[in-house]
């Protein structure tokens, strides 16, 4: 969403907004609500919520607090990445 470019489902990242309105991050994949998939890195994170493409794709507004909190999800699934490669 936010880069726009083509990768495989299991390297995105889903976001989902529940049926209960909150927005957050989907580990699993398989969380009830609307979900939006988005690389899983901060650049395009940031392009998706600034040009309003995550609001868009969830139908409900992200207030910034959620992009942020959404970005330290991305940096903590970044470190877990760099720890697993040799």
């Amino acid at each position: 969403m936010g880069c726009r470019q083509p990768r495989p489902k299991r390297e995105m990242l889903r976001i989902v907004r529940t049926p209960d309105g909150a927005v957050e991050v989907d580990r699993t994949g398989k969380r009830p609500g609307r979900g939006a998939y988005v690389c899983p890195q901060q650049a395009c994170l940031e392009a998706a919520a600034r040009g309003s493409g995550l609001s868009r794709a969830l139908d409900h507004p992200v207030s910034a607090e959620v992009v942020e909190r959404l970005g330290q999800e991305v940096a903590r699934r970044a470190e877990a990445g760099s720890e697993r490669r040799p």
